[in-house]
């Protein structure tokens, strides 16, 4: 009995990689997980570990985040950019299939974007012999600013690596619940206005942390809605870390990211009325 190695592929799935496009103060964003598989003549790095002709899967993402460098364009460009490229490169690699999925960003304001389809629309109801509670919310608002968010003067020790900067991506999936004073509402209008200043504060406070941020949309809520005593809000920080791409000779101008999902900072918390009694009960 003879065994061979059959039909194989190997590459590095899901390089999320965000592009940002500065013309002026408006922005534009890419954001694309990359997927990418090689078939070729890879039989010895299966039957003897000789990885001679083995292209490393972190060389391909570190191709993919140099290649966003030079801009993206539509995905289907920018995927035939990366096949071509293995296979014109390396001999060994006679196949390489991109996939790539874009996740798109509607605009609120020149930087700052709400992510398609991810956010829900949240409803309690608590009803007890003393009265009735009602808290409406949104789930999975994701939302990112691409200028005007800041991180610095913090405190610092041994353990410390995180550097100062004044120009990052603020990104987060808001949480955000508020309570009703009362019952005699329009309730679509009022979660309509809610999400509006929600969004604008979002866009258009510049932040100095996440936290201010929180405060700045709660707030703005809380000055225009009398219909609404307090809103709480629980904001996990995406991080995205500007890549190094100076490896490869390449500067990068705060344009090409590595969005990562975990760990992450949570940042949460309650903005209220000082004159509308607790509801005597637990959200």
């Amino acid at each position: 009995m003879t065994i061979v190695l059959g039909d194989n592929q190997y590459g590095k799935a899901e390089t999320h990689v965000v592009r940002v496009s500065r013309a002026g103060s408006r922005h534009e964003v890419k954001d694309l997980n990359v997927s990418i598989a090689l078939a070729g003549d890879f039989a010895d790095t299966h039957t003897s570990g000789d990885n001679s002709k083995v292209v490393p899967t972190d060389t391909q993402k570190n191709t993919v985040f140099a290649f966003a460098r030079d801009g993206i364009g539509e995905i289907e460009d920018f995927a035939m950019r990366l096949a071509r490229h293995f296979v014109n490169e390396f001999a060994s690699v006679y196949r390489a299939r991109v996939h790539v999925e874009e996740q798109p960003w509607h605009r609120i304001h020149d930087h700052a974007f709400v992510q398609a389809g991810a956010e829900k629309r949240l409803a309690t109801v608590t009803a007890t012999d003393d009265g009735t509670w009602v808290v409406a919310g949104i789930g999975g608002m994701v939302v990112m600013k691409s200028g005007g968010s800041e991180f610095h003067g913090y405190l610092k020790d041994r353990f410390t690596t995180l550097p100062e900067t004044t120009d990052r991506i603020l990104a987060t999936s808001v949480l955000a619940r508020w309570r009703y004073a009362g019952t005699d509402v329009d309730w679509k209008v009022s979660f309509d206005e809610v999400r509006r200043l929600l969004l604008e504060a979002f866009a258009s406070k510049h932040s100095l942390s996440l936290q201010q941020t929180l405060y700045a949309m709660g707030e703005a809520v809380l000055l225009a809605r009398s219909e609404v005593a307090e809103v709480r809000m629980a904001m996990p920080n995406r991080h995205h870390f500007a890549v190094d791409l100076t490896p490869f000779g390449m500067a990068n101008e705060n344009e090409v990211f590595y969005a990562s999902d975990r760990p992450y900072g949570l940042i949460e918390g309650t903005i209220t009325r000082d004159d509308v009694p607790e509801p005597g009960m637990a959200w």
